[in-house]
């Protein structure tokens, strides 16, 4: 898990203006607490309170700040503490009991939160989705939660060679004795690798959207997809000019092996609402097969390395998206989950916020991350 992008914490409307109580939300393995104010901007905070570990999302929401159900303790969305009872109405609250406060960012109907302590201009972008808003195009969005390691889900999203035999929406089950991955040119980002390539399908079942797509028969169509972050998935699926699916599969890891997707799934056909619910099961009904191969995969946690599994050709842009989790690790962004697991009853840590680049004293410690690069050069030296 990483911190430093961007991560979803609900769909806009589960976070309501007036609800007594915030909404209480698990990301990387840490718990946070979110309301939406009086002028309706979502706000997130640590869970822990920084008296005696109370949990914040379990408190209640007093005007536009959130008080703590043990004693009283009161924050605001910036993360200060702006009443503490104990100490009386007039006295000064110490500048330490702030607590980590997040940037929150609405977009495709979702809360968006970064979940780290780098300065605006420095952060990662949430995944473009420019058909969302397009009057030619209609969404729909789904979401569950699966018992695995989100980072599966990315690789088998980017895995050509799963269709044929895990979707015989997609492809023929094996028994094509012609069946090969053509080969494919990987296209790198600042963000993520993706490439396009052609794959032969069967027709679609579904006779509104066979007729929609303009063939009733088995046909070479284009494809692409690809990853922004470690977390975020696109794919393109253009059946023809008049059946394009564009869906975007968005991961949030509740902890290291239970994950919450949320997919936005976009169409250029069949814009009528009444056909949501025939896109929306063919959604979940193609997440079902997935889910089906993943779940039992071991190891249960994405190799860091490819020492213990067999790459071959169709599976380079899997190889590709482990060296960017490499390189956001030897930033410094990837959370050392052994040891945080480990402590998890002793120490209550919390995401940095970007806060923390202002304010150095703390009363909760940062989530342990694994060594950078310049981190481990310069035990190197010392050495």
């Amino acid at each position: 898990m990483f911190i430093n992008f961007w991560y979803i914490a609900a769909q806009s409307g589960e976070v309501k203006f007036g609800t007594d109580r915030p909404l209480k939300v698990m990301m990387l393995g840490h718990t946070f607490a979110l309301w939406r104010d009086s002028k309706g901007k979502v706000r997130c905070i640590s869970d822990t309170c920084t008296h005696r570990g109370g949990a914040m999302a379990d408190g209640r929401i007093r005007g536009d700040c959130v008080e703590c159900p043990y004693h009283g303790w009161t924050f605001n969305g910036e993360g200060t503490c702006v009443r503490l009872p104990s100490l009386g109405a007039n006295a000064k609250i110490p500048d330490r009991t702030r607590i980590d406060a997040y940037p929150v960012e609405e977009k495709y109907g979702l809360v968006w939160v970064f979940l780290g302590d780098l300065p605006e201009e420095e952060r990662p972008p949430i995944i473009s989705i420019p058909e969302y808003d397009d009057p030619g195009w209609r969404s729909i969005i789904l979401q569950a939660d699966w018992k695995i390691d989100y980072k599966r889900s990315i690789e088998n999203t980017i895995d050509p060679a799963h269709n044929e035999f895990t979707h015989p929406t997609h492809g023929f089950l094996g028994v094509r004795e012609d069946y090969e991955v053509r080969d494919f040119t990987l296209e790198d980002g600042p963000w993520g690798v993706g490439y396009h390539n052609r794959m032969f399908a069967p027709r679609l079942a579904q006779s509104d959207m066979s007729k929609a797509s303009g063939r009733d028969k088995e046909a070479w169509i284009d494809g692409g997809v690809g990853h922004v972050g470690p977390h975020c998935t696109w794919v393109q699926i253009d059946a023809s000019d008049s059946m394009k699916l564009h869906n975007y599969l968005l991961h949030t890891p509740i902890h290291e092996t239970l994950d919450r997707w949320y997919l936005v799934a976009t169409r250029n056909n069949l814009l009528d609402a009444r056909y949501d619910t025939t896109f929306a099961d063919r959604s979940a009904f193609i997440a079902g097969q997935d889910q089906y191969v993943l779940e039992p995969q071991r190891p249960r946690i994405t190799p860091r390395n490819n020492a213990h599994e067999f790459l071959v050709p169709a599976d380079k842009a899997i190889a590709r998206y482990r060296e960017y989790c490499r390189e956001w690790e030897e930033r410094g962004w990837r959370i050392d989950v052994q040891k945080f697991r480990s402590e998890y009853d002793r120490v209550a840590y919390a995401i940095p916020s970007p806060a923390r680049r202002q304010h150095k004293s703390w009363v909760l410690p940062a989530v342990p991350l694994l060594p950078g690069k310049a981190a481990t050069a310069a035990a190197a030296r010392k050495a």
